[in-house]
């Protein structure tokens, strides 16, 4: 039986008849272009782009050797076979790999550029990020220069905004507090001041400085997200805490001492320099600090008013409507002022 399978094998293999017609003129030009077209695939690199070099020369590479054996005098089926097998599957590795591009391209090159700038530094996978951008159906919307998107005690909280391009002032009751800059969230303290069921209203103004655009998620459809998926959860909240983060340090940067003393929002001294004093300190320290009767202060004399051009003595120097003076506290009792620095009013 062995003997019968192995002359069987052996007729196979080397019982056909030899080929006369392999010449060296056999090679013709679709054998070299099919040869070049291999050496020039196989130099790819990775990545979605570098497979789809690869296969983009490889799937031609196996197009010429299959027409190539189809000329053969010999040995043609073989060729043809496998090359256009071998070609079909880069065909169809090549359209698998389009089909996958073309799924995770992203809506719009703001959203491009969103991704790019924000999430992909984070490790947010594309698909992540398209159910993100779904939430707020892929929409991008303006703000005009000087236009309000949001006005202090009249403007509901029922939706959360990030700024694409443009800036954003904030002020309260006049009072410039800080600006928002691109890539950073409109309303993320009133956002996360209300609970899933709570309502209320925006506490300051927020004014289009220059030409805006955002997108804008509805309160309640971004709940239902978080809700729904756990890593878009967490993904929302280093974001917004992130961003709050920042808002406060802007604040920071706007309140300053005369003697170039800088705040720390996150130290307990600001709280004794903004906390409004109780009754009784109220009054012990108007005790204190009111002068004698008969020593009145220079200048102040009914018989030596103040010079009308001149400021009065109780108005700050340097404050304007982007910083705080820590001056107008100078006068509470157990202030900052009374401490030359940070570190002598912790002691």
């Amino acid at each position: 039986m062995w003997n019968g399978n192995s002359s069987l094998l052996d007729s196979v293999l080397h019982g056909h008849p030899p080929c006369v017609e392999w010449s060296n003129s056999t090679e013709g030009a679709l054998y070299h272009l099919g040869n070049t077209l291999l050496w020039l695939g196989y130099m790819g690199g990775s990545g979605a782009f570098g497979a789809l070099y690869i296969f983009g020369c490889l799937a031609p590479a196996f197009l010429c050797h299959a027409l190539w054996g189809w000329q053969l005098a010999c040995g043609a089926v073989p060729a043809v076979a496998w090359n256009g097998l071998l070609g079909a599957l880069c065909v169809l590795q090549l359209a698998h790999i389009i089909y996958r591009l073309q799924r995770n391209r992203l809506p719009g090159e703001e959203f491009r550029s969103l991704y790019a700038g924000v999430f992909l530094p984070l490790g947010v996978p594309v698909a992540v990020f398209k159910e993100v951008a779904a939430a707020c159906n892929s929409q991008v919307l303006s703000l005009a220069e000087e236009e309000t998107y949001a006005s202090e005690g009249k403007t509901p909280i029922d939706r959360l905004s990030f700024l694409l391009s443009g800036r954003i002032r904030v002020s309260l009751e006049g009072q410039f507090l800080h600006y928002i800059f691109p890539y950073q969230f409109m309303d993320s303290p009133e956002w996360e001041s209300l609970g899933p069921s709570e309502e209320g209203k925006f506490q300051v103004t927020l004014t289009a400085e220059t030409d805006c655009r955002y997108i804008s998620w509805r309160r309640r459809k971004l709940r239902l997200l978080l809700c729904r998926d756990r890593y878009i959860s967490c993904l929302f909240s280093v974001m917004l805490g992130s961003d709050i983060a920042d808002k406060l340090y802007a604040l920071n940067d706007k309140l300053f001492a005369r003697s170039n003393v800088r705040l720390d929002i996150r130290l307990p001294s600001l709280y004794h320099v903004l906390a409004p004093p109780s009754s009784a300190d109220r009054g012990s320290a108007h005790q204190a600090l009111a002068p004698p009767a008969s020593a009145p202060e220079p200048g102040t004399a009914e018989g030596n008013p103040e010079p009308p051009g001149q400021p009065p003595r109780s108005a700050a120097s340097g404050e304007d409507s982007t910083s705080l003076v820590l001056e107008d506290f100078a006068d509470m009792t157990g202030s900052f002022m009374e401490y030359g620095s940070e570190r002598d009013y912790l002691k």
